[in-house]
């Protein structure tokens, strides 16, 4: 009669062992990379999330800009056909008043409120416009310098320094007139921080996202409340400002593929940088 075996042979039991390794083994690598796909689609889900979070911000804040649009150019319209004869009037009277100095003064400060609400009216139209920009290769330097050189005498009487860090053979495929604007609107911000004087600093150079011009002043700087909403429509921290300067050069850049940042120098003041795509560089090119 056989002898009965209650117990599997050594060999068995070594190979049992290599076996259950094995599949030990198996369990963790599977494990692992099922944490690593789960830990990836958390931070897929996530990042879509955001970008989807983005996107309706920037649907909702279009909606506002279109619908402010309309409400703007229709008070832009009637106002402007009112400055018209008003203007004249005035003008008029200047020429029938005697003219002494008393006179003269109230005069020259109705005139100077309706060129107030005419500066008021261009940015109004300039916010509603929605013509295409007529794209042309165009000299960066040269733009800088005709915004500085139409911007001189204000420059000078306030004791401000400009400096243009440009290249003269920098070129870009722009609409030159949009640009022009831009820059202006960004000068003019930047002049009204520097009463008493100051640094005003254009400078260019070839980033991540394509060509990138910067306007730095040497002025107080943004505040954190200010800074979120800079690019809001009506929101200004200046006395008679309409708010729509930055709102200006925003839809500028994006009406050209791009956009604009503002944050604050490390050596103080505030740098607005106007960012272009590559194509527009390669275009002009």
């Amino acid at each position: 009669m056989p002898e009965l075996q209650i117990f599997p042979p050594p060999e068995q039991l070594v190979d049992a062992d290599v076996d259950l390794a094995t599949v030990l083994d198996a369990w963790h690598t599977a494990t692992s990379r099922l944490q690593q796909t789960h830990e990836t689609l958390c931070e897929q889900v996530r990042r879509l999330t955001e970008e989807l979070e983005n996107k309706n911000r920037e649907l909702a804040r279009k909606n506002r800009l279109a619908d402010l649009g309309q409400v703007a150019a229709h008070v832009a319209h009637e106002v402007r056909n009112s400055l018209v004869p008003m203007t004249l009037y005035v003008s008029l009277l200047r020429r029938r008043t005697e003219a002494t100095a008393e006179n003269d003064d109230i005069l020259t400060k109705i005139e100077s409120g309706f060129t107030a609400l005419e500066a008021i009216v261009t940015d109004l139209l300039q916010f509603t416009t929605n013509r295409e920009p007529v794209l042309k290769p165009c000299f960066v330097r040269r733009l800088v310098t005709e915004v500085c050189d139409a911007m001189a005498p204000q420059i000078k009487a306030q004791g401000i320094q400009c400096e243009i860090h440009v290249d003269e053979r920098e070129l870009l495929f722009a609409d030159s007139d949009m640009l022009r604007r831009a820059l202006l609107n960004l000068v003019l911000n930047a002049l009204d921080v520097m009463p008493n004087g100051g640094e005003l600093v254009f400078t260019s150079c070839h980033g991540p996202h394509g060509f990138e011009l910067e306007v730095a002043d040497s002025g107080p700087g943004l505040s954190e409340t200010a800074l979120p909403r800079l690019f809001e429509p009506f929101f200004t921290t200046k006395q008679g400002g309409t708010g729509l300067g930055l709102v200006i050069v925003d839809r500028i850049a994006e009406m050209h593929g791009g956009d604009v940042i503002a944050q604050n120098c490390p050596e103080g003041g505030a740098a607005f940088t106007i960012r272009f795509p590559a194509q527009s560089k390669e275009a002009a090119a």
